[in-house]
């Protein structure tokens, strides 16, 4: 079940998502290029990624911010990506420019204390945006809950509303986290529960200033402008020539 879009435009320019996804990018671009061995990746993972018992060791706190932009393989970073640029747009319009980015950043920062806490002596490093995204979706949940969101699954888009999307995702990370050995690696699942539970609680005073369950019975769930169109689908009128 693969996330290709959703039917919610934002009208303003998302400069602070475009901005994320760029310099996530350039980063993975200049690992491949400067990082010759796998002694040059370790060094990388031990100064920049979020390292357990090197935080219980009150060394190197400035891990839990530079681990969100380092990623371990090409589709770890575009599956990242794919997700911040479907969701980001929308809840950088309803946060602001500045507003979103301390709101990503604490997401992120989050979700790694989360994924620290399970395992608080563990020697495997935590990279990734995922964290920070997961809470991008969280929020995303809380304000758009019934926006449509296509999906590509058995060789079809789909389109479904955003609540069953995220709160699939979200289940399936809590089902990880509980059958997952934190000491071995692999995917950091309880960083995304945490980043989507933290996103998710740093929506709710703007939810509530927006009026909390009167924004819902207001908007039904849904965007406050009309939804994109569907896929294959034009807004420009067809001009037929005449003979």
């Amino acid at each position: 079940m693969i996330p290709i879009r959703d039917h919610n435009p934002s009208t303003r320019t998302p400069w602070v998502t475009w901005s994320l996804i760029v310099v996530n990018i350039a980063i993975y671009l200049w690992m491949v290029v400067t990082l010759d061995t796998g002694d040059d990746l370790a060094r990388l993972y031990y100064d920049w990624a979020m390292i357990p018992v090197r935080l219980t060791a009150l060394e190197n706190p400035v891990a839990l911010l530079s681990s969100l932009f380092l990623h371990g393989g090409l589709f770890h970073l575009l599956g990242n990506m794919l997700f911040l640029f479907i969701f980001g747009d929308n809840m950088e319009e309803q946060f602001g420019h500045a507003g979103f980015a301390g709101f990503y950043i604490a997401s992120g920062v989050a979700a790694n204390l989360v994924q620290y806490a399970t395992e608080p002596f563990s020697v495997v490093p935590t990279i990734g945006a995922s964290g920070a995204i997961a809470g991008v979706m969280g929020g995303y949940l809380l304000l758009f809950p019934r926006a449509r969101v296509d999906i590509f699954v058995l060789l079809r888009v789909v389109p479904v509303p955003a609540w069953l999307v995220l709160a699939v995702w979200f289940g399936l990370q809590v089902l990880g986290g509980l059958g997952a050995d934190p000491t071995t690696g692999g995917v950091a699942y309880w960083a995304h529960a945490g980043g989507f539970a933290a996103g998710l609680a740093l929506t709710v005073q703007p939810w509530l200033r927006r009026g909390g369950p009167a924004f819902w019975s207001r908007t039904h769930g849904l965007p406050p402008h009309p939804p994109a169109p569907p896929l294959g689908r034009s807004n420009i009128p067809v001009v037929r020539r005449r003979r």
